[in-house]
């Protein structure tokens, strides 16, 4: 948020980041059902690789982001084709049995939170991926001249 430029005090940039982490769960609850019935009526491999392919194109592009309306559109657009958590639970419910049914699905909860979705978000918050806001898109620049490593 403080390299979009888009918060005039240092502590504005809390508000700015509710909008951005908020629009991530407004996709989310909007298109759940949707995942829902397309899980049902197409079976849950479709909906898991589909899940599973927005989590990587939409993380990487937030992670590039050149200015707030794009890190929220990009947080949106990765709730709304998010639609892993049901289709996994209903797997790791089948898999575990009855004795391990509650260590498998506090796994999936866990590791769908912090290993799957946010770890490329963390990657490129540390700085491994140059930060949007500095130079981070000179590969997409228009200018010549200049080289881009990522």
């Amino acid at each position: 948020i403080r390299d979009f430029h888009i918060a005039k005090r240092e502590e504005d940039i809390g508000y700015y980041a509710g909008y951005v982490g908020s629009s991530f769960m407004l996709g989310r609850a909007l298109t759940s059902f949707f995942w829902g019935l397309v899980a049902d009526r197409y079976g849950r491999k479709p909906v898991i690789i589909i899940g599973t392919s927005a989590v990587v194109i939409f993380n990487t592009l937030f992670g590039l982001s050149t200015n707030f309306w794009m890190a929220i559109c990009t947080r949106f657009l990765l709730g709304s084709l998010n639609g892993l958590l049901g289709p996994i639970k209903a797997y790791a419910s089948e898999v575990f049995s009855e004795n391990y049914q509650a260590l498998g699905l506090s796994t999936v909860s866990v590791y769908s939170k912090y290993v799957m979705g946010h770890r490329i978000d963390h990657w490129s918050s540390l700085g491994r991926l140059p930060r949007p806001g500095n130079s981070a898109l000179v590969f997409f620049s228009k200018k010549r001249g200049k080289k881009f490593l990522l």
